[in-house]
């Protein structure tokens, strides 16, 4: 059974803890495991597909489980071998987060960000279709929405050419879609291949989209917002 987890969080020593009866949602900055992540969290800011920043993103920072910080760490080291690093996008999702995408999807007059997230899909389908839904693995802690980044000499990093804009509601962002050229697929599977490697399994509509197969709160959904 699916549980809501509606409780405060506590920061401290980067790490933000919230409890449901004996099992608690124990939540890091991932920053803080991995080196060099990357953090761009599009929901804190204007820059996603609402146009606004959301409901829940007090502040940029990516919240993970302990365990999905560790694995991705294990990522991080093995794509800065080959001059590669990670970009988070997304990291733990409060549910009054998705309960703002749900609003969002609902108001048809405002098609602000259209062209640029939504362009071949009518928003009133955008529900039905599965893009927008009630409730989000990145809730439970342990999914992250990331992307492949070309380093620099200077430490900042390049984001690599995955064929479609992170939160692309279309066909084309299904990471084994035939409808994107060589390069984007095969940085996609590259993606995929380490991410996997660390444990790691994608949702195939969103290439961007990880979760822990293993992950600590299978049935825990929290509600805090990301402070």
């Amino acid at each position: 059974m699916q549980r809501r987890l509606f409780a405060t969080l506590i920061l401290a020593s980067g790490c933000a803890r919230a409890t449901l009866g004996a099992e608690p949602l124990v939540l890091v900055d991932a920053a803080s495991f991995v080196a060099g992540l990357g953090v761009e969290m599009r929901y804190a800011g204007n820059d996603n597909f609402v146009g606004t920043p959301v409901d829940g993103y007090a502040a940029p920072r990516c919240l993970l489980s302990e365990p999905a910080s560790r694995a991705l760490a294990v990522v991080q080291r093995e794509l800065a071998t080959q001059g590669l690093g990670l970009r988070v996008y997304d990291c733990y999702r409060p549910q009054r987060a998705v309960d703002h995408f749900v609003r969002w999807s609902e108001g048809l007059s405002d098609s602000r960000t259209k062209a640029r997230y939504y362009p071949a899909v009518d928003k009133a389908e955008l529900f039905e279709r599965g893009y927008i839904a009630r409730r989000s693995s990145h809730s439970r802690g342990s999914t992250v929405d990331l992307t492949l980044l070309e380093l620099r000499a200077d430490g900042t990093g390049l984001p690599l050419d995955m064929g479609t804009p992170f939160d692309f509601f279309d066909e084309r962002a299904h990471t084994d879609s035939p409808s994107v050229g060589p390069e984007p697929r095969r940085n996609r599977r590259h993606l995929r291949d380490a991410m996997e490697r660390a444990g790691f399994v994608n949702f195939p509509k969103e290439w961007w989209h990880y979760t822990l197969g293993d992950e600590p709160y299978p049935d825990t959904y929290g509600d805090d917002p990301v402070r």
